[in-house]
């Protein structure tokens, strides 16, 4: 693979525009390194995960753009998109992605919130006496 290759990920409300290139392994979150971007390690696993299971870790250059969501959600749809570009660059790496779950784009997104209530679920405090 000489070139670089563009995937979409999402996940909640954020979408990341993905691109991964051959490079040593430097990742990059709307022009800031990925550790100064979530500032979570936990974050960091999450959006190295599919590297780390195709064994690439210091063989990609990753670089994103996250447009909506919060941190965490960002962070999921980096991954999506890392794994959908990585399964286009080897086709031979869709069953190990698959069998993680990392091509299904997690469907579970914020409830609305109904009317006569406090939130999506919560009603109002009853009081009975």
């Amino acid at each position: 693979m000489a070139q670089e290759v563009y995937a979409t990920g999402h996940r909640k409300n954020a979408i990341a525009k993905v691109w991964v290139s051959p490079g040593e392994g430097r990742i990059t979150v709307n022009g800031i390194s990925l550790r100064d971007y979530v500032k979570q390690s936990t974050l960091e696993l999450i959006v190295r995960e599919p590297l780390h299971l195709a064994e690439q870790l210091g063989a990609f250059d990753v670089r994103a753009k996250c447009l909506g969501g919060g941190i965490s959600g960002q962070a999921g749809a980096i991954r999506h998109g890392i794994a959908k570009a990585l399964v286009a660059t080897d086709a031979g790496l869709r069953r190990v992605m698959r069998r993680a779950g990392l091509l299904t784009r997690d469907p579970r997104v914020k409830e609305r919130k109904k009317y006569g209530r406090k939130r999506a679920r919560r009603g109002f405090q009853f009081k009975k006496r």
